[in-house]
């Protein structure tokens, strides 16, 4: 693997889709309710990626430091851990894209707070910083709270309920809370996907003081847990479309039937190392299920 190959991988582009999956919901909930605004669209996308990636980097250099990325990791290299990137150059890469973020921020929400106050245009400015600071201190920091079972939380808020019911009034001017439904829809599954990961490292991670949920909870309780996020994510997604008067938005639903058969997966394995290859199908299918509602609003 080249150096420039180990900077691809630190990225961890297959990551970005699920990342987009709020974003995308919002955007189009609000292009069906007639705001629209393709500024807002463009430079939402932009920083919800450069958000991500700042998130990756950080992940690769803080796990890095505390030795949690290690030879008895199951999951791929890390590129620090390679060492074919170092700490110093990982360290300003992440303060590079946490610049390149808060400026995509900026203008997004340049665009975006036009007829707001000050006061809500000062409210997007902070929730910015705060994106920011969460995807840095999930590893990074002596209190990384990925390392004390408060990663599921935080990526249910900013990958759920900040990306949909953030981005929403950015369109439309107003605040829906009926949108609470798929934004808890699209966060309870971000969080699945993290509990995917965790229980793949659990072993790992609780040798190296990695207290996440699973850690804490245990495989079994860990299974169970995981199979109420899917479960519950379905009920919030099922409710909010029966509210709506476009049928067609049920299409939505169909990436379900796999997560279903997915829970069934995980609930009969017991070599950690097959939940690696569930990752790839819960985020994409969180993605599905967000370009699949959103495509069946459109022709709804």
């Amino acid at each position: 693997m080249t150096k420039m190959q180990a900077w691809v991988k630190a990225l961890r582009l297959r990551t970005l889709p699920l990342s987009l999956s709020g974003i995308v919901l919002g955007s189009f909930i609000a292009k069906s309710a007639d705001f629209w605004d393709w500024k807002v669209f463009v430079f939402a996308l932009c920083t919800t990626i450069l958000f991500q990636i700042v998130s990756n980097l950080a992940n690769d250099l803080g796990d890095s430091i505390k030795g949690t990325d290690n030879n008895e990791r199951i999951g791929p290299m890390r590129s620090v851990q390679s060492g074919l990137i170092s700490i110093k150059e990982m360290r300003n890469a992440v303060v590079f894209t946490s610049i390149l973020s808060f400026i995509s921020a900026a203008i997004l929400i340049y665009f975006g707070t036009k007829g707001f106050t000050y006061a809500i245009l000062w409210v997007y400015v902070g929730l910015a910083i705060l994106c920011i600071i969460a995807a840095i201190t999930y590893t990074v920091g002596k209190k990384a709270y990925g390392y004390n079972g408060l990663g599921d939380i935080m990526v249910f808020l900013f990958f759920g309920i900040v990306s949909v019911m953030g981005v929403y009034p950015l369109y439309a001017k107003e605040i829906n809370w009926l949108l609470l439904l798929p934004a808890s829809s699209i966060g309870l599954l971000s969080a699945a996907v993290l509990n995917l990961n965790n229980m793949r490292d659990r072993v790992n991670d609780a040798k190296s003081n990695k207290r996440t949920l699973v850690v804490m909870m245990g495989a079994n309780a860990a299974k169970i847990y995981h199979a109420l996020l899917i479960l519950i994510a379905l009920v919030c997604m099922l409710i909010f479309l029966s509210k709506g008067t476009q049928t067609t938005a049920f299409i939505g639903l169909i990436p379900f039937i796999l997560l279903l058969l997915h829970v069934r997966k995980v609930l009969a394995t017991k070599d950690p190392k097959e939940f690696d290859p569930e990752l790839k199908k819960v985020a994409l299918s969180t993605f599905a299920i967000s370009v699949l509602t959103s495509i069946g609003l459109m022709v709804g």
